[in-house]
């Protein structure tokens, strides 16, 4: 009996520890809208597929749900503008082609720091 309830406590433990939330995706017209989850259930990335690549716009979120990403894809291929963020900065990257076309890093300022927290 003694042995029965430690295994049974052991795999309660394992499942409650071992949940992860999975990703979740949405059909929207012809896109399909994916949504991923860190360990700490708050929104990691979202953005969208079309015939299974990497469609429109996409956003990456820190585990504070702070946004530190956004980029955009056509067929599968990083085109335009994309944003990175981190506590000080702001870094500006430029694509065509799938290749990097150009930098530009600018100091974020103290009302923009704040606005971040």
């Amino acid at each position: 009996m003694k042995n029965s309830v430690l295994i049974l406590m052991m795999m309660m433990s394992t499942m409650v520890f071992s949940q992860k939330k999975e990703p979740v995706f949405t059909k929207e017209g012809d896109l399909v809208k994916a949504t991923y989850y860190n360990k700490n259930g708050a929104i990691k990335a979202q953005g969208f597929f079309k015939d299974k690549k990497l469609t429109g716009e996409w956003v990456r979120f820190d585990k504070k749900g702070n946004k530190i990403q956004i980029g955009y894809y056509k067929k599968g291929k990083k085109v335009g503008k994309w944003f990175f963020w981190n506590k000080k900065t702001r870094k500006e990257v430029t694509y065509a082609n799938n290749k990097i076309a150009g930098i530009q890093i600018r100091k974020l300022t103290d009302i923009e720091i704040a606005g971040n927290q």
